[in-house]
């Protein structure tokens, strides 16, 4: 059986008015924390998706633009370029 040394000991109640005190206090000195736009445009998955989608418009017009399908195609590449653009700009809501 483990014994505890005399030293260690449970640590003692926190008065709801002290956890209080202390929540408004860090967030009065707490800073918007979110990553930056740069840091979230460096992040794997938006340059990943943000570089197949440019690759897709290109191919498009590497190919030519010849029937119904490739303006299909075009409108997709063009909209999923832009809906990552947008996850980009838009403001994350911070974990507080």
């Amino acid at each position: 059986m483990l014994k505890l040394h005399s030293s260690m000991r449970q640590p003692e109640a926190v008065s709801e008015h002290a956890l209080e005190a202390g929540s408004n206090l860090s967030k009065e000195f707490t800073t918007d924390d979110s990553p930056s736009l740069i840091a979230r445009a460096c992040q794997v998955e938006w340059l990943g998706q943000t570089v197949a989608s440019i690759c897709w418009i290109v191919s498009v017009f590497a190919y030519g633009i010849s029937s119904l399908g490739d303006c299909l195609q075009l409108a997709a590449a063009s909209a999923w370029l832009l809906a990552n653009i947008a996850a980009l700009l838009a403001r994350q809501p911070s974990n507080q």
